[in-house]
């Protein structure tokens, strides 16, 4: 079974498990296309993190593709020199190592039983003959045409004119990039310290209008590149429901994940009914909680000492859980683990956001999952590298991801910029073992709603019995009562997104309980995929209605 956000990436994944390959192969294989035929959503100067499972291990294992800092990205460098007061949104300045590359080919060398040029084909042939153009990318190039028309340049040679809707779109230079890596003996070679080392080096060097207003160059460097590499982890985990929720470490946003099932434990929330307004009531607030704690404590465990025995541990909860009131909070409220005196960063308000300059939407991201005979299982969140994000590279035919953006330019915070370190990305795939087997690998695009639209699936299927896709297809929500991790970091006190469907009993019940209700369309928020295994080795799939262009698929 392959689920993912994309139909072509979908067949992608089953053409290869047709061919005899395993999960990681259908999953490399169905990333690489990802990056091409959803161009606004990610792309190859992008992230990855993955929770894998190898049936030949029998035991989870999460994999960390998320490139750091350059080693010249200092906050003196930022503040003092560049006179900011936040990481722009945009452009080369917001530049990490670009690490999708490095994380699909490591878990194909480890785990999969294909050569590279096998799994590329599929995306070379879409970046070379054409992919068709679903609305949301029109979309996307057009709101930012002006720009690349009169600065961004090196992009408009790649998507100007804007592509109509259905017309099929190619990109040249990315087919040929991939190719020349394929017919390579060493692609990683070849990435981190070859022809698109090289190139990005040199790109890095020029500057370009960001969504500060101003014109930046950027800082990474030939080292950044050389010298790194993904790396594995045991996955965090809580028992929940009967299952036991598996997730990455606070590098990401993940653990807030985790942090909310052990505040919902202690609600009764299938007598609460679901999409009810007691019910989205009691899990936004337990989210606020969770959050808070994400802004508070999460970072770079290589850089940070962060409490997480403390923070998962069911006596933290039962402490906070005490805190959700009949009524809507409006405060950021972080608690004290292990009697620690938490810290916010300090509000940073009237940030330019410059003409064109897009930031990310709740549909940004992409995601898949894949589980095959041989009990193989993949969860996988890529993003990064938007088309809209920074100018494309014109030797590669793709721009750089942004996700420098997540750091503070704050001292002594524990996501402030240090050099090499890990931004906290809200990537955040998620997998579900039933007595100790591979049981779900789940997730969602959506940036900071990540851990909230993936849960709310989970607590259906657990809670009220549905099965997966009517799980997912179920009425969502979500709150962003908390500073956006994107630029220009806003935050939306007492907050509350509800898809219409909910029904007005549910929209006025929250208002009567101060929430800031906003009214979202029938079939808006989330676009969760997921894939499962059941004990006898029956396989199933469901994806997301919502945007009409997620496939699941299998036999």
């Amino acid at each position: 079974m392959v689920a993912s956000t994309h139909w072509l990436a979908s067949a992608v994944g089953m053409a290869v498990l047709e061919r005899g390959g395993n999960a990681f192969d259908a999953a490399v294989a169905a990333g690489l296309t990802l990056q091409v035929v959803e161009p606004h959503l990610n792309g190859p100067g992008g992230d990855l993190p993955a929770i894998l499972w190898p049936a030949s291990r029998g035991e989870p294992v999460v994999l960390c593709a998320q490139g750091p800092a350059p080693r010249a990205a200092t906050i003196a460098r930022y503040r003092d020199e560049l006179g900011l007061r936040l990481v722009p949104g945009t452009g080369p300045l917001a530049a990490v190592v670009p690490g999708a590359f490095g994380g699909w080919t490591a878990m194909l060398r480890d785990f999969g039983t294909m050569p590279f040029a096998e799994v590329a084909k599929y995306a070379i042939h879409y970046a070379e003959h054409g992919y068709p153009v679903v609305p949301a990318i029109a979309g996307a190039i057009r709101n930012v045409e002006r720009l690349f028309r009169d600065d961004w340049t090196t992009s408009a040679g790649v998507y100007l004119p804007v592509p109509g809707p259905g017309g099929l779109h190619r990109n040249p230079r990315l087919a040929e990039t991939y190719r020349r890596l394929a017919e390579s003996d060493d692609p990683v070679e070849e990435w981190y310290a070859g022809f698109v080392a090289e190139a990005i080096v040199r790109f890095q060097e020029r500057a370009w209008l960001d969504s500060s207003g101003a014109r930046h160059s950027g800082l990474l460097a030939a080292e950044d590149l050389r010298e790194w590499r993904p790396t594995y982890e045991e996955p965090l985990a809580v028992d929940y429901g009967g299952l036991t929720v598996l997730k990455a470490g606070p590098w990401s946003q993940a653990p807030v994940f985790l942090q909310q099932l052990r505040l919902l434990e202690g609600f009764d929330l299938a007598a609460m009914g679901h999409a009810s307004a007691e019910y989205v009531h009691t899990v936004t607030e337990c989210a606020k909680l969770a959050f808070a704690d994400r802004e508070a404590w999460y970072g770079d465990p290589a850089f940070v000492d962060v409490p997480l025995d403390t923070l998962l541990s069911r006596a933290y909860a039962d402490e906070r859980r005490a805190l959700v009131g009949d009524t809507s909070s409006p405060e950021l409220r972080p608690g004290s683990p292990d009697g620690r005196e938490p810290r916010l960063p300090a509000p940073v308000d009237g940030m330019p956001v410059a003409p064109g300059a897009g930031e990310p939407t709740r549909g940004d991201t992409v995601h898949l999952d894949v589980v095959d005979r041989w009990g193989n299982m993949v969860a996988a969140t890529p993003s990064g590298g938007w088309l809209w994000g920074a100018p494309v590279i014109p030797e590669l035919g793709f721009c750089l991801g942004t996700r420098a953006q997540m750091f503070w330019l704050e001292e002594n915070l524990p996501s402030s910029l240090e050099p090499g370190k890990r931004p906290r990305t809200t990537l955040s795939p998620a997998m579900a073992l039933r007595d100790g087997e591979p049981y779900l690998a789940l997730g969602t695009p959506g940036g900071d709603q990540q851990d909230q639209w993936t849960l709310h699936a989970l607590l259906a299927h657990v809670h009220f019995g549905m099965d997966l896709q009517a799980a997912i297809d179920a009425p969502n929500h979500h709150t962003e009562a908390f500073p956006s991790s994107f630029y220009p970091r806003e935050s939306r006190p007492r907050h509350v997104a509800v898809e219409e469907r909910a029904g007005a009993a549910t929209v006025e019940g929250l208002r009567a309980r101060g929430h800031d209700v906003e009214v979202s369309p029938p079939w808006s928020l989330g676009r969760v995929s997921a894939v499962g295994r059941e004990p006898d080795g029956q396989l199933k799939a469901a994806a997301n209605p919502r945007g009409m262009q997620g496939y699941a698929t299998g036999r």
